[in-house]
């Protein structure tokens, strides 16, 4: 029997119909995620799987006698002891054990003081093995696997509960569902806030957990890595996929092929049909139209109800008993009514289209130190940007990855270096907190004051990004988080720029509008900088990862998950080829730290010597392929001016490229 199965489940909020007809199971060791559309139901459709709300139709079959346990998004944060610290909060899931263990101190003493009945040997002994078993001598190094794998460094362990943020207990009451291992654990967006070591850690603990998980994330990259199972809700239905996030998006768009297809074979049959009975309804043939009119009314009725794909074998009972047959003119209007599955517009329609093209080299910068008069944040070394290049800045909250956009754009000086934009280079800039915005205006006065189109094309251009009727009248200061990011983006792709600079803007989408804005990422036909922590977004979109730690920055050329393998080598793992620069060592300059010494540091050297020797290699062909090039074009020509300005920069770079070599030897 699976652990919990549903039949003909459906709920509502008076006459709003959530879902109807949900049929779903689950085994012992499913690992499902359960996507959707904000606003469809998927927390309903959670508590109603927790019990903790009744469903207005249909019932839920469980196993008898299981354990479950529930993190909710807005925690609901009951604690066994509201006066414990973090650390006896912990050990209140282990209370059993822990009065085990008092136990066996009794006991222990009564031997020490000289009491060695058979009666008290065999009972300690009974009680010890039983302790053993039930992980009596490992439960404490558990309690602190978790902790520290949530993020709770030792010095927080003796905090009283009282103490902590509610991000902090949110976190904690994961960690105490994780050591209580129910036999199904039911999360509601888990990462919430968790930083990016702690959101691996509970993806490799989660990969390994021993019961059945539900799972409702935003989080598409630790979705891919944890779940099996896909539960995908929308528009009333729950559809069941194997396999993860990824290979979940791959049958997601094969089916809804299909269903096109099938749907526009259908249609187009139907047509041919209705085409017959309009000719022979009233002629010699009338009867045969008739039966094929009644069947066609079922048909048309059948799509309307239940779908294409689910209509073959439904009988006029499944839609509502007998159905009067359509004349031919209503079966006319009707099917010209039907439209294929998920007709219409996405939820996010974006798009990114620069005015007009960079040069090849979009940005560069010789050695920067970013941050503010007295509190320098961190150094990078010399770096290039080109076009079509997509750079992920990662780093810890606070390490200045948000400052670093903010010079790039001109808003703060470098307290060391500078940076220079390549010819033709427009840069937009998405703030995370959308400060850009102008909290005075509508939503269509901002678009107005950024492109000079009229009211009626803005509010049709405001469509696209669900702004419609009376919402572009919104003030706003009146915007949601999710509204103000759509807008953000409107204004970003009204400006035309080719330099894109982008602070968390995936924050406040769901799943689908990720996606979308994803796919429009993927194809505009301009250079990125992307700061994010949607993992997924980043794997899909990154040709190199510029990581900010121990205040530098270090530039990886190469995909997300190439870097993720170099990390967890190590250096002394890693092997770099010619066109390698990752690892590069960027010490602080002399005036601000001294220069590094060790075994460590000297490997970091070394490495970065290595690294410098193929560089300037590839650079010097470059070189040559650009002389090569410049020879035969045409004197004054575009392309003999792009080429000398690209093999002025690419000398520059040669030169910058061997003083460094020459300082690290």
């Amino acid at each position: 029997m699976p652990l919990l199965r549903t039949v003909d489940l459906g709920h509502s909020f008076g006459a709003r119909e959530l879902f109807a007809g949900v049929e779903l199971r689950l085994e012992t060791r499913d690992r499902v995620a359960l996507v959707g559309p904000n606003g469809v139901g998927k927390t309903t459709l959670l508590l109603l799987l927790a019990g903790e709300i009744r469903p207005s139709a249909g019932h839920i079959l469980r196993e008898e006698d299981f354990t479950l346990g529930v993190l909710r998004q807005e925690a609901v944060l009951t604690f066994a002891g509201q006066d414990n610290t973090v650390f006896e909060e912990m050990q209140s899931v282990f209370s059993d054990l822990r009065e085990q263990e008092v136990q066996l101190r009794k006991m222990e003493k009564a031997l020490g003081a000289g009491d060695t009945s058979d009666a008290l040997l065999e009972a300690y002994g009974e009680l010890q093995q039983a302790f053993d078993m039930a992980g009596g001598y490992g439960y404490e190094v558990e309690i602190k696997r978790v902790l520290q794998g949530l993020g709770f460094a030792p010095e927080e362990w003796h905090l009283p509960l009282s103490h902590l943020s509610g991000g902090q207990k949110t976190r904690l009451l994961l960690g105490r569902l994780l050591l209580e291992k129910p036999d199904l654990l039911i999360l509601d967006e888990p990462t919430n806030h968790l930083d990016m070591e702690a959101i691996r850690w509970l993806e490799r603990t989660l990969r390994h957990w021993l019961g059945a998980l539900i799972i409702v994330s935003h989080d598409r990259y630790f979705l891919d890595a944890v779940a099996g199972k896909v539960w995908d809700m929308d528009q009333g239905r729950v559809t069941t996929y194997r396999g993860n996030y990824s290979s979940y998006v791959r049958q997601r768009r094969e089916s809804w092929e299909r269903e096109q297809n099938l749907f526009a074979a259908e249609k187009e049959r139907m047509e041919a049909e209705l085409a017959f009975i309009r000719k022979h309804i009233a002629g010699g043939k009338s009867d045969i139209a008739k039966g094929k009119l009644k069947r066609l009314t079922r048909d048309i009725v059948l799509i309307e109800q239940v779908g294409v794909t689910a209509k073959e074998g439904k009988s006029w009972s499944e839609v509502g008993g007998r159905v009067r047959t359509m004349s031919a003119n209503e079966a006319t209007h009707r099917l010209g009514q039907l439209r294929a599955p998920n007709d219409g517009p996405p939820p996010l329609t974006i798009r990114l289209q620069p005015e007009q093209r960079s040069a090849r080299g979009v940005l560069r910068a010789g050695e920067l130190i970013v941050g503010y008069e007295g509190k320098p944040l961190f150094l990078s070394g010399p770096f290039q940007l080109e076009r079509r290049d997509c750079a992920a800045l990662l780093g810890p909250n606070g390490s200045g990855k948000s400052t670093f956009l903010r010079t790039i754009m001109g808003e703060i000086r470098p307290l060391r270096g500078s940076l220079k934009f390549g010819d033709g280079v427009e840069p937009g800039y998405f703030a995370q907190a959308h400060e850009q915005l102008d909290e005075r205006k509508t939503v269509l006065d901002e678009l107005l004051a950024a492109k000079p189109i009229s009211p009626e094309d803005g509010r049709k251009y405001l469509a696209s990004y669900l702004f419609r009727g009376d919402d572009v009248f919104k003030q706003v200061a009146a915007l949601s988080g999710g509204e103000r990011a759509r807008l953000a983006l409107a204004l970003l792709a009204a400006a035309g720029a080719n330099l894109l600079l982008l602070d968390e803007p995936t924050n406040h989408l769901d799943i689908p509008s990720q996606e979308i804005l994803q796919s429009v990422l993927e194809q505009f036909d301009g250079t990125i900088l992307l700061v994010s922590h949607d993992r997924y977004l980043v794997s899909r979109l990154a040709t190199q990862v510029w990581e900010i730690e121990d205040e530098q920055m270090q530039v990886f050329e190469g995909k997300y998950e190439d870097y993720l393998r170099f990390r967890e080598a190590g250096e002394e793992g890693f092997i770099p080829g010619p066109d390698d620069e990752q690892g590069r060592a960027l010490d602080w300059v002399a005036d601000v730290a001294p220069p590094p010494v060790g075994k460590k540091a000297q490997r970091e050297l070394q490495h970065r010597r290595y690294v410098l020797q193929g560089v300037i290699e590839d650079t010097e062909f470059q070189i040559q392929q650009l002389d090569y090039q410049l020879a035969r074009a045409e004197e004054g020509s575009a392309a003999s001016i792009e080429l000398q300005t690209e093999l002025a920069e690419a000398k520059e770079r040669l030169e910058a490229l061997n003083d460094e070599l020459d300082a690290l030897h």
